[in-house]
Parts: structure tokens; sequence; C-alpha cells
């Protein structure tokens, strides 16, 4: 560097300077997520979480369609094309704001869309796309049964053949955007394999019951789905997988969106503790002016920041076509984890002050508690990784 170079000052915000790794477009649509979150979610959130609902999915569903946010990795049918990168950097700002929503963009992106726009007919791509990228219909994603989580292959939901038509019947649990949604992509047995189904939730013996008293993800529609004798026509199967490979390639996608998005929760609260430290005074002081504090605060950036180069790397190798699903487990693993240490640090730093929804910290330890096993629990991403480095399965 040439003696009389002048170095940028540095960034609390961003210390690392990641944001010189990003292009124009990449700094817009994090801008433009970010300002919608503050203007739409932020203000409300904290009643939404304390009451246990999102009243106004359906609104925001709308809204976030007109963003481009919902499928936005996707291209055509009204889909944005966006890249990976700018994808994860709309995951993270999101989940800054809340993680149910962050759930309902991850939900119907990654998740339902995902799974018509890569193993759907023309017919069905045209049926729903447009629509769901919109936000005019919900989506929900059915795989989780009552008895059978991290073990999809035991599932018990069974379509059976009857003349031209299929019949489903079984249970999924746990499914977010269910009670709203318009359309479910259900996975059920057959007798060639497991297969998915595109079922409308106005299909007679479908149901979709809320689940109440959850003490995390509260502003987040999270149900039940029932199909007792569900009718489908021939065509409502997705035609272009069988397996177990057709979830879980969806999963994977979905997964690549917590990597980033446990980000913003984690910043949210590094955030709240450095505001707090600041101007909470103790022994006629900032607490922010005393070591601990400060080694708390230095220790949550390092690892933050971390994160969000991990997430950034991930994106550029999927944008590459690079990305394999055992780095996927690594960020989820790695950024989850080390995001809920962040919100529990940030929790001391503000003492009693950290469990009132005042303050978003609590509410993002508290739903974080949630991602961190959801899509992977840590157990099968340590053991993804395992197999991995040693070429032994191990989870049988």
């Amino acid at each position: 560097m040439a003696a009389s170079a002048k170095l940028p000052p540095f960034d609390p915000a961003d210390p690392l300077g990641i944001d010189d790794l990003l292009e124009p477009e990449d700094l817009a649509v994090r801008d433009t997520v970010r300002s919608w979150a503050a203007d739409r979610v932020l203000p409300h959130v904290a009643e939404w979480y304390e009451q246990g609902e999102l009243p106004v999915i359906r609104e925001l569903a709308k809204e976030l369609g007109g963003l481009g946010a919902l499928g936005m990795s996707l291209t055509g049918y009204g889909c944005a094309g966006a890249s990976a990168v700018q994808y994860g950097l709309a995951c993270l700002e999101l989940e800054a704001a809340d993680s149910g929503i962050r759930s309902l963009v991850s939900v119907q992106g990654s998740l339902a869309m995902y799974a018509v726009h890569r193993f759907g007919s023309e017919e069905q791509k045209q049926q729903w796309l447009p629509r769901m990228a919109a936000g005019e219909v919900i989506g929900c994603f059915g795989l989780t049964e009552p008895d059978h989580g991290s073990d999809p292959a035991s599932m018990r939901t069974y379509a059976k053949r009857d003349g031209g038509d299929w019949v489903l019947n079984g249970r999924k649990m746990w499914i977010t955007n269910g009670s709203v949604a318009g359309v479910a992509v259900v996975w059920a047995q057959t007798d060639d394999g497991i297969r998915g189904f595109v079922v409308p939730t106005d299909s007679a013996g479908f149901s979709a019951p809320e689940i109440k008293h959850k003490w995390s993800l509260r502003a987040s529609v999270t149900s039940e789905l029932v199909m007792d004798d569900v009718r489908l026509p021939a065509d409502a199967v997705l035609p272009e997988v069988v397996g177990l490979k057709g979830p879980l390639s969806c999963l994977s996608h979905a997964r690549y969106g917590i990597v980033w998005g446990a980000m913003g929760a984690a910043r949210s609260c590094l955030e709240a503790a450095v505001d707090y430290a600041k101007s909470r005074e103790q022994f006629g002081r900032p607490i922010g002016g005393f070591q601990l504090t400060q080694a708390k605060l230095a220790d949550m950036a390092v690892e933050l920041h971390k994160g969000i180069l991990l997430a950034h790397h991930l994106g550029r190798r999927m944008d590459a076509g690079r990305l394999r699903p055992e780095q996927v487990s690594f960020g989820k693993l790695n950024n989850v984890r080390e995001a809920i240490e962040i919100c529990r640090t940030a929790r001391t730093v503000l003492g009693a002050n950290g469990i009132s929804l005042e303050y978003p910290v609590m509410r993002h330890a508290t739903n974080l508690e949630s991602v961190l096993t959801y899509e992977g629990t840590v157990e099968m991403h340590q053991l993804v990784l395992g197999k991995a480095l040693t070429g032994l399965d191990a989870f049988r």
C-alpha cells in the first residue's frame, strides 16, 4: 500500500468491510427489505409476539410479493430471478425483524414454490407460481409428522391410487403457514415410493388447525395438516421426482436462507446490546466502558461477522452451482448455534431489561430455539458433516 493511501474509517456496523464484497444491486435489495421491515414489522412485532399471532399475514404476504421477495431466487412465472446472495441478504433483514417473518418467506419460496418450480409440471407451475410470487396465494410444505421429524423416510402419510385419482390420508405437524395457505405441498408414501402432491387447501377432507400455546415463533402461523380421504386428480402429483431427494433438496434450499437469517437475529441483539451499553450507567459511567462488557461485545461481533462471511461464501457457491448439501449443513449448524449464543450474551448485557419485549433480545432468543431444531436438528447436521469427514454413516 502506498504511504499516502488513506484507510477507510472503521465502521462498527461492518467491521470487516463485508459490504465491499457486495454489488450495488445486492445493496439495493438489502436496503429495500430493511426499510420495509423497519416500517411494516418492527413497530408491531412485539405486540404480535406477545399476543401469539400474526393477524396481518395476508397483507404482509402481498407486500412481500410486491417487493419480489417470494420465490425471489427462482426464475420465470413472476419470480424475481435474484441471486442467491441477494436472497440471503433479504433473509438476514427479515429475520433481524423477526424469525417468523423470515419463516413466512422461506416456506413460501424455498419450500412450497421451489418444489413446484423444480419438480412440478408446466401446468402446475402456471397455475400456482405467479399467484404465489405475488403473495396472492400462500403456500405451506407438509413433510414433518407427529411421530417422524428427523426420520422422514418413516412417514405414515399415504397416497393410494383409486381409479384415475389419488386418495391422501395422514397428518403433518409444525407446518408454517398451514392455516392460511391456499395450497399445500404434501409428501406421502405411495406404492412407487415417496411422492409430492400439490393439494388445494379447500379440498374436501383437508383441514389445518392452528397450533397454539407456543413460546417460540409466536409471530408466525404454525399448524397441523390433517388429510382424511382427500381425493386428488392424477395430475396433482409432482411428476419430476420420486423419493426423499425431492423434499430434502427443498430443505437444503431453505436451510441456506436460515444460514443468513440467523445472523439477522444475532445482529439485532448485538445492536441492542451496544446501544444499551453506551447509555446504561452503573458506578458512575456507561457499562460499555467496563472491560468485561467490551469483551462480550467484541466476542459477539467476531462471531456475527464470521457467520455473515460464511453465509456470503455459501451464497457465492450457490450462485456458481457449486454448493453441496454438506456445506449448507456446515452453515446452518454454525450460524444458528452462534446466533443463540450471541442472543444469550446480549441478554446478560441488558440485565433484567433483557427479558422485556421493549427490547428484541429475548424474542430473538426464544425464536432461535425453534430455528435451532427445525429443518435439521444440531445432531442431524453434525452427523451429515461427520459422514462427509469420515465416509462412515452413523445415522443408523
